[in-house]
């Protein structure tokens, strides 16, 4: 039985309302089928592109990831017309809100904050926090007063420090990217960012100093599907999704993006 994903880092050794978009970038056009009833349903779905491995941009500039995939094989299974598109982080919800876009899929947590301005599908992955820091560093996410932590702005990484750790120097950052950079480069001292995209990026040359402090943080954030309020596509993206876990689709995408040491299995 497929269940929703649990990121956790037992084997470790791995966003909001926000402001209207000036960027676009198509990546995919999934069509349907000509015969089919739904055939003449098309769809934007709005994405961030510096969510690796979610939704990132390839070296030919293309949208590519785990999300990528997902929306594809989602708008397959819909039998819809699908544009997935690249906006800023705090556009997204303003423009679904705007009908700019008709959902979004960007690691986007379902919050009582955005329930009061959008609806959810049912969740497609549970997530957990990280605090990332310099391997010789000794302290968690107990020691960050008066540290330097980095996180990107308006996710539930920046609410959580905000609510459990304000004595923290927290800085916040437009894209998960400019936080990175900004630890790499010895601005700040740590970085709370999601599991998955943070194992991918300690993974790399960049990352190679880093490591995660302490044990990842369970906080019962659930990633799922933003659409209008109301909005019939709720029911859709939901039964598109049974679907994907039950014919064994969703968990392909998963197994191309995530191994097991990544997924704490």
């Amino acid at each position: 039985m497929t269940t929703v994903l649990k990121f956790t880092t037992a084997a470790f050794c791995v966003s909001l309302l926000a402001a209207c978009s000036n960027e676009s970038t198509t990546n995919t056009k999934t069509t349907a089928a000509p015969n089919s009833s739904t055939s003449q349903k098309e769809l934007i779905i709005a994405t961030e592109s510096s969510f690796k491995p979610f939704s990132y941009l390839d070296k030919q500039g293309q949208l590519v990831g785990f999300e990528i995939d997902l929306a594809n094989a989602l708008c397959k299974q819909m039998q819809a017309d699908c544009q997935i598109v690249s906006q800023d982080w705090d556009s997204l919800i303003p423009s679904l809100n705007a009908n700019k876009s008709d959902a979004i899929m960007a690691g986007m947590s379902i919050t009582e904050e955005r329930l009061n301005a959008v609806d959810f599908s049912e969740p497609y992955f549970d997530n957990t926090l990280v605090l990332i820091g310099k391997k010789d560093n000794t302290a968690t996410i107990n020691d960050i007063a008066g540290k330097a932590v980095a996180t990107q702005q308006a996710t539930v990484s920046a609410e959580y420090l905000q609510k459990h750790y304000p004595d923290a120097n927290i800085k916040t950052y437009d894209k998960q990217d400019n936080a990175y950079l900004d630890l790499t480069a010895g601005r700040v001292e740590f970085m709370l960012s999601d599991v998955v995209p943070a194992t991918d990026w300690l993974a790399t040359e960049a990352g190679s100093e880093f490591e995660i402090k302490g044990m990842p943080i369970d906080i019962g954030d659930k990633v799922g599907i933003a659409v209008r309020k109301d909005s019939s596509l709720k029911a859709d993206f939901d039964a598109a999704l049974a679907s994907l876990k039950t014919n064994g689709k969703y968990d392909e995408i998963v197994a191309k993006y995530f191994n097991s040491q990544a997924l704490g299995q």
